[in-house]
């Protein structure tokens, strides 16, 4: 067994709560925060395990993540290997290079290879690495899908503009009020291998569309109709929204603790930061934030509101 691989076999014949995220080096920072978090609100009585998908990620990060281990949360680190979906995915992301998008990137798309790489699970959960814990995540793992598939938040941030909810309804032809944020998924793994979901994406980004938000999109696209959506508890998102009794704190697009000092519920997230190895990189990365910086985040927000406006306009993406 790998040092790295801490907990790979603990815990066989006991129920695990198994989360997943996916980054890279430069999100390993955050990543230890939201890891940090959920060790600081399981359950003793439970036992988890944090499965970390990568493809690059230092021998040094995967050190510092490792010692993060407690009696009964264990991490276990998973190296993307190539594929014939992953090919698919590495060249529709090398088209975008360069071009500003937020979604160029191949690790976005790592989630829709959970089901199909973890056969050992029936159930799991997916959270970005800009989350923070502010509960036991063994409670979302415990809410029934029933006939669904996967449980997510209705996203806020579409209803908060106009060129958005546009793009959703007549771009993609999912009603703004049923369209999700996929930075917190509950999963019923099963289920997800049965539709052959990464074929379905695959086969849906073999058609060079282009899109907003490309990983959140499609699934949202093909999971139509079964997902059931959370309580927004568990996707608070603090930009515009009153994070009280907030069971999990989601800091997407740019607004970030670790970049700006007026960040609502920012205090939890250095909370959580504190010692887990990569507080000073935090504090130095905030430190080295600068306006220019601020306003090339700023025009990228801009960039995708164009980008979905005009979009809308044009014929319903996929049939």
């Amino acid at each position: 067994m790998s040092i790295f691989n801490t907990g790979r076999s603990l815990f066989k014949k006991t129920k695990v709560v198994p989360v997943f995220l996916t980054i890279t080096d430069d999100y390993a920072k955050y990543a230890a925060a939201a890891i940090n978090s959920l060790m600081k609100h399981a359950n003793h009585k439970r036992y988890y395990r944090v499965i970390i998908m990568y493809d690059k990620l230092s021998l040094k990060n995967r050190w510092r993540l490792r010692n993060m281990v407690t009696r009964n949360v264990a991490i276990e680190f998973h190296k993307m290997k190539y594929s014939l979906y992953m090919q698919i995915i590495k060249r529709y992301c090398a088209k975008r290079s360069g071009s500003g998008d937020f979604f160029a990137r191949e690790v976005y798309y790592y989630r829709a290879f959970i089901a199909r790489v973890f056969l050992q699970y029936d159930k799991g959960i997916y959270i970005d690495s800009d989350t923070i814990l502010m509960a036991d995540i063994g409670e979302l793992f415990d809410i029934d899908l029933g006939d669904n598939i996967i449980a997510a938040r209705v996203d806020p941030k579409v209803a908060m503009v106009p060129e958005f909810v546009d793009y959703v309804e007549k771009a993609l032809g999912i009603p703004a009020k049923e369209y999700v944020n996929s930075g917190v998924l509950l999963m019923d793994l099963k289920k997800l291998r049965k539709i052959h979901y990464i074929t379905q994406m695959t086969d849906l980004i073999k058609q060079d569309a282009d899109l907003v938000a490309p990983d959140q999109d499609y699934l949202n696209v093909i999971l139509k109709g079964k997902i059931m959506h959370l309580d927004p508890k568990w996707n608070c998102q603090p930009e515009g929204e009153n994070p009280k009794n907030a069971k999990l704190l989601h800091f997407n697009l740019s607004k970030k603790p670790w970049y700006h000092d007026d960040v609502n519920s920012g205090e939890e997230f250095w909370k959580a930061a504190k010692g887990t190895g990569f507080y000073g990189d935090l504090m130095r990365e905030k430190e080295h934030y600068t306006e220019k910086q601020a306003e090339e985040d700023a025009m990228k927000i801009k960039a995708l509101i164009e980008k979905g406006a005009k979009l809308a306009k044009g014929k319903r993406i996929f049939k």
